[in-house]
């Protein structure tokens, strides 16, 4: 028994150790391969017809503006204004009726000046993979900006790769490092993940017809 144990005790340490170095790999490997195709600066974003802004919410659980929502709308405004891009994909979360992540969006840029035919909604953007495979697949694009902070460009971009899609991420300003030292620890799971998902090959929540973007 005391033979079996130790036997159980030593698979379960080996788990864990081939699980911590997979998410070091996985996070290494994302952060090299996307590290030339994301940047704060506007000069070096490609002009490009169409750019896919992620959605997050507007605010936190404590009822606090969400930094994150705000910084993105910025980054969404400046690169329209630049002229780098013509239309917006906002992708986000709409899973109930008084949770709705792109119009919440939506509403920012019209009222910094955007125009609503600019805008275009994706209700099920559930998750980066989502956002990202049916900005393809739904909206027909193979080309795209995308919009978020670094961290989450980074995934995001990775993602678009291996998906036959040619993207260049636009950060957005970041949080400070206590605020968001959560997100930060989560994003090391999340980068795991997207390799996960890729190996059971993970498809979107949601298909739907086709929304032709001119």
């Amino acid at each position: 028994m005391k033979k079996l144990i130790k036997t159980l005790f030593t698979i379960f340490l080996l788990l864990i150790v081939a699980g911590i170095i997979f998410i070091a790999w996985a996070n290494y490997s994302i952060k090299k391969n996307s590290n030339n195709f994301v940047s704060y600066n506007i000069a070096d974003v490609p002009e490009t017809k169409t750019a896919l802004l992620l959605g997050t919410s507007k605010n936190l659980n404590s009822g606090l503006p969400n930094t994150y929502f705000y910084n993105r709308i910025q980054a969404a405004i400046d690169l329209y204004k630049s002229g780098k891009i013509k239309y917006i994909i906002v992708s986000g979360d709409n899973s109930t009726k008084d949770y709705n992540e792109p119009e919440d969006m939506q509403f920012m840029l019209m009222k910094y000046g955007i125009p609503k035919d600019k805008i275009f909604l994706d209700y099920a953007g559930f998750r980066t993979l989502d956002s990202v495979v049916r900005a393809k697949e739904i909206f027909g694009q193979t080309k795209l900006v995308i919009i978020s902070q670094k961290f989450h460009n980074e995934r995001a971009v990775f993602l678009a790769e291996q998906y036959g899609i040619e993207a260049f991420g636009y950060n957005a300003n970041d949080v400070n490092k206590y605020a968001g030292f959560k997100t930060n620890i989560r994003e090391y799971l999340a980068k795991a993940k997207a390799y996960w998902d890729l190996i059971l090959g993970v498809a979107p929540k949601f298909g739907g017809e086709k929304i032709l973007i001119p």
